[in-house]
């Protein structure tokens, strides 16, 4: 499951206003989970969003979020996802009641139930037997999704096709291939304000989302001979680093967050800013979390962390090694459509 596994998580604004937001977290992360709301289903704003995705190749899983609210419809969202978005849902969750009597899931690949009591917030679901009333509906959907993953592959394919028994594990793998290469996008469901169905999310986040491993290496212009270069995701290649948003933090100064993408990052390493031909300094390295900062001798490929002290680095420009110079693609942000003066 997803203990022992770290996670980096990037909140990205689901609102419109904030499009240029959304499009620095995406140019840096490795998957998402798109959240949708069960009563409203696909809002307009989560429709730019999935196009942004698609336009950075994000894989993604789908979270149906507060099932218990009054007009949740779980098969609609579903239907929404497929019809407006023009996507490949694979549902792997089915729930246990809706609105108010919303009480569980029912995992469709292990077909084990959980439900929540009520006082615990989610924390502990009890894993029971399928509802019986339930039977016929959750046999029905776990055929529509062995069907639908086994479709995203030929050799499971066929042996669907000649009644063959297909293992949980080559379920799960053919899946996360299929995510992986934006072929099928797994939906969970759950009520995220009483807690309820995160856990398994973030099991989905490590079944089905890609390590750093898994992403092609990055592709990058070499400054001087102006050839394209690329970067695997490995702490033995030459660093390569983006810097995705500059914040201004009120205790400690100006914060640079930043993607490595391949080699390490040290404390104390004087480092090249290759799109501004300018060598910074790393003073200090923190990983930020929502409520405190934690100290780190070196960041190594495939992680996010933020520093301190850059004089001339700003959103979009690359970090790299001064012996092995890199440009890494920057970050488009959409021209600004209102022009304002304020006086």
């Amino acid at each position: 499951s997803w203990l022992g596994h770290q996670i980096n998580l990037i909140d990205a604004p689901g609102h419109i206003d904030f499009t240029a937001e959304v499009q620095r977290s995406l140019r840096v992360l490795d998957g998402g989970v798109v959240v949708f709301d069960a009563v409203a289903g696909v809002e307009p704003q989560s429709e730019t969003v999935w196009r942004q995705a698609n336009g950075y190749n994000v894989p993604r899983i789908c979270f149906v979020n507060k099932m218990d609210r009054i007009g949740a419809d779980f098969k609609r969202t579903v239907g929404m996802i497929k019809d407006r978005l023009g996507a490949n849902p694979i549902v792997v969750q089915y729930p246990i009641g809706e609105e108010s009597a919303f009480r569980g899931i029912v995992d469709l690949l292990t077909q084990e139930a959980y439900v929540w009591m009520d006082e615990d917030l989610g924390s502990e679901p009890k894993v029971v037997a399928v509802p019986p009333e339930l039977a016929a509906e959750i046999e029905e959907a776990r055929h529509a999704m062995v069907e639908a993953i086994a479709e995203t592959d030929d050799e499971l394919t066929m042996r669907y096709l000649e009644g063959e028994e297909i293992s949980v594990e080559e379920l799960r793998k053919a899946l996360r291939a299929a995510t992986i290469r934006n072929a099928a996008t797994p939906v969970f469901c759950g009520s995220a304000l009483r807690n309820r169905g995160i856990q398994r999310i973030l099991d989905g986040v490590v079944f089905y989302l890609p390590s750093p491993q898994d992403i092609p290496p990055i592709r990058g212009t070499n400054p001087y001979t102006a050839k394209e270069e690329e970067r695997g995701a490995n702490a033995n290649e030459p660093l390569s680093a983006l810097v995705f948003k500059i914040v201004t933090d009120p205790y400690v100064g100006r914060l640079a967050y930043f993607r490595v993408y391949s080699g390490v990052i040290n404390v104390g390493d004087s480092l090249l800013n290759s799109t501004k031909d300018k060598r910074e300094r790393i003073g200090r390295i923190l990983r930020m979390h929502a409520d405190h900062r934690e100290d780190l001798k070196e960041v190594r490929a495939g992680d996010i962390a933020a520093t301190l002290g850059l004089k001339s680095t700003f959103t979009g420009d690359t970090l790299c090694d001064a012996k092995a110079p890199i440009i890494l693609e920057s970050i488009d942000f959409p021209e600004p459509v209102i022009q304002l003066a304020i006086e």
